[in-house]
């Protein structure tokens, strides 16, 4: 018997997108999950934030990566992974958290 990955519908996540974006101070869209990341970028965004809060909503973007990459473009105009929202609003992937770390913004960025 082999493993098969929940599937979501196009729909389905740009529902999920819209609510975890509006419901959660920060949220990271990320491939894998906090315990199991699946991708460097993923895996750098997660430590760079976790250096500043403990309470960040991931989502893993596996289970349909096209149909992530659509819904998010339409929050960020971009369709890279990893995706940083705070408060609702796009503030970038691994690289412009790392920019925000170095010049000691990040944890302003993220309410802490």
């Amino acid at each position: 018997m082999a493993f098969e990955p929940e599937e979501l519908s196009p729909e389905e996540v740009t529902d999920q997108v819209d609510s975890v974006i509006e419901d959660n101070e920060v949220v990271l869209f990320m491939k894998g999950n906090e315990l199991m990341p699946q991708c460097g970028y993923s895996k750098k965004a997660l430590a760079l934030l976790q250096q500043h809060r403990d309470d960040i909503e991931t989502v893993d973007v596996l289970k349909a990566t096209d149909a992530y990459r659509e819904a998010l473009e339409r929050h960020s105009d971009r369709e890279t992974i990893p995706q940083t929202f705070v408060d609702g609003e796009f503030i970038g992937g691994s690289d412009i958290l790392e920019q925000l770390d170095e010049r000691g913004e990040l944890a302003e960025k993220v309410g802490q």
